[in-house]
């Protein structure tokens, strides 16, 4: 019995191609699982659940605010954590215990019962399951390809949250939000088995090197760079550094504040509800398809140019939030604005994938992770009380259009391997 549990646990498919691809559909599992309560997501539900418990925006805003707050706490804990021991046991624990904080989510009646539930789920799927550790392993087993695999697990968030903003809309409209969840976590259970079987830490695990280079043509001093750790003292001694996790927290921000109000903007410009969500589920699914595209670019070009271009092109929808009829052009302006945006999420790290290796990358981004998430957070209720307090979206918009500004100024000074300058 012991060597069965032994093979069980040594057993790997052997695919005739890399196994990195293999690693990052597994990834898109607990993307899946995780994104039941993303940020994205409870934008898209939000006067659901308001309506049904008799709250206002501002109060689901909160909840989605402290919750990636709580996130970005672990995540400094997480980075180093996925550095020594690997994702496999990690991600599979994350998501039983998203899938079964879900379902008591799914129960809570009061309000601190739900900020709890919701915090908790939150806290961990994001790091474990979302963000942080996907973006890890897509480093750890790509060197070449690093910015198009990283641009892969954007996609399987994406995707994972279109899937889930329709899936609860359509259960939720027909039932209640909390049969959606209860069905969410009752599902989430048994696809961690999946993750447990398939998920490993490098390539050299599955006796595969980055890239699926083969052993005999791997530069041996290339290798020892990538696996060159850095410490925490000189991470952060390094202007760069600095220059990535500020701009991060602006463009972070600057998005998550619209983009947790593109639903209400809509509804409120006399757009359906089912409509609303629509625009956000097709320009989430576009955005989707377009990191990959977005991170082979960065790797044939540079990470600083992509990015500065990306950020010029965020601008120009945001400033014409401020001068569109919603009810003719508001539709189509939100899935051209949530298409192009979509990369900023996964921007930062691919722009720290440039400056720092494969050894040290969840280390460096866990020290990223707080601000990161204090930036999501952030966003939705700043958003939600300049909303309420100004009786106006325009505010908004133009904060995020001055945010991209600043983006694109702080990117711009920074010194990559890509990028010298």
């Amino acid at each position: 019995m012991k060597d069965l549990a032994k093979s069980i646990y040594r057993w790997h498919p052997s695919p005739p191609f890399f196994y990195g691809w293999i690693v990052l559909g597994t990834a898109s599992i607990g993307a899946l699982i995780a994104t039941s309560v993303a940020q994205t997501v409870f934008g898209g539900i939000q006067d659901l659940i308001a309506g049904d418990i008799g709250w206002d925006r501002k109060t689901i805003a909160l909840a989605a605010t402290l919750g990636t707050w709580t996130s970005g706490l672990t995540m400094p804990f997480i980075g180093k954590l996925v550095d020594k021991f690997g994702p496999r046991w990690m991600m599979f624990l994350a998501s039983l215990m998203v899938g079964l904080g879900t379902i008591y989510f799914s129960n809570s009646h009061s309000l601190w019962q739900f900020f709890t539930a919701y915090i908790v789920v939150r806290a961990i799927a994001g790091p474990n399951l979302q963000n942080l550790i996907p973006r890890t392993v897509a480093v750890n087993f790509f060197e070449k390809k690093r910015n198009f695999a990283m641009g892969i697990t954007s996609l399987n968030r994406i995707i994972g949250e279109s899937i889930n903003i329709q899936v609860i809309t359509a259960i939720a409209t027909t039932y209640s939000w909390r049969t959606a969840y209860k069905i969410i976590g009752l599902v989430s259970i048994p696809l961690s088995l999946p993750i447990f079987l398939l998920m490993r830490h490098k390539p050299e695990h599955v006796g595969q090197l980055p890239d699926g280079a083969a052993k005999t043509t791997v530069n041996k001093e290339e290798l020892k760079v990538s696996e060159k750790t850095w410490t925490v003292a000189k991470i952060m001694a390094l202007p760069s550094f600095w220059f990535i996790m500020i701009g991060e927290f602006i463009a972070v921000t600057s998005t998550s504040m619209t983009l947790f109000q593109v639903v209400p903007f809509l509804t409120d410009g006399g757009i359906s509800q089912n409509s609303a969500a629509a625009a956000l589920t097709l320009g989430n699914v576009l955005g989707g398809l377009s990191v990959p595209i977005w991170g082979y670019l960065t790797d044939r070009f540079t990470t600083k140019k992509i990015a500065i271009c990306v950020l010029i092109l965020a601008i120009i929808p945001s400033i014409l939030f401020t001068l569109i009829e919603v009810s003719t052009y508001g539709f189509a302006l939100v899935v051209f604005w949530t298409t192009i945006t979509s990369l900023i999420f996964v921007l930062g790290s691919m722009m720290l994938g440039t400056v720092f290796n494969r050894a040290s990358f969840g280390t460096v981004t866990g020290m990223t992770g707080p601000t990161r998430t204090a930036a999501m957070g952030l966003g939705p209720s700043v958003g939600a009380f300049a909303v309420a307090w100004m009786d106006s979206y325009m505010p908004i918009f133009i904060a995020t259009a001055i945010g991209y500004f600043c983006v694109i100024f702080l990117y711009y000074n920074v010194r990559t391997g890509n990028s010298p300058r």
